[in-house]
């Protein structure tokens, strides 16, 4: 168990994380102002650090507020704030910009995210099937291998 101890005037507080990733990330999600222990536990709650980088790297707005105590704008500040950051953290090297989507990529991301799949979470599938078809796969191709990816 990893331990994250935090020293104020009127407590000592310690925070248990079953990894180092948790605990990183922990430490600078308080960095972001108007984040505090409490908010930055309930992110880590709801999103794996991978679906942090993963929701940072897209600016997937919405995964942020799914966290309890996390409202529209600080979910902005988060993204903003933590953006150049994430790279640099565990996991982070993966780290980047949106994908690009053309053809008929874009018309499969598009298809996913009207299914109610999260951006992120599409944009990961689709770029495995991508990978694994080629870049010139059929369209219905892309949407059953995306499919079939976010349903493990």
């Amino acid at each position: 168990m990893l331990i994250e101890t935090q020293v104020r005037e009127d407590a000592i507080s310690l925070y248990g994380f079953g990894t180092g990733a948790e605990r990183d990330w922990f430490r600078l999600l308080t960095t972001v102002q108007g984040v505090g222990a409490k908010v930055a536990l309930g992110i880590l709650s709801a999103l794996s650090p991978d679906q942090l980088i993963a929701g940072i790297a897209s600016g997937d707005k919405a995964a942020l507020t799914r966290a309890p105590g996390v409202g529209p704008k600080l979910a902005l500040r988060i993204l903003t704030e933590l953006r150049e950051k994430a790279g640099g953290m565990p996991g982070g090297a993966t780290l980047a910009a949106p994908m690009v989507a053309r053809g008929a990529v874009a018309d499969a991301l598009s298809a996913l995210v009207n299914l109610g799949y999260r951006r992120a979470e599409a944009e990961a599938a689709l770029a495995k099937a991508s990978e694994a078809h080629g870049a010139d796969a059929a369209l219905d191709v892309l949407i059953r291998a995306g499919l079939k990816g976010l349903a493990r």
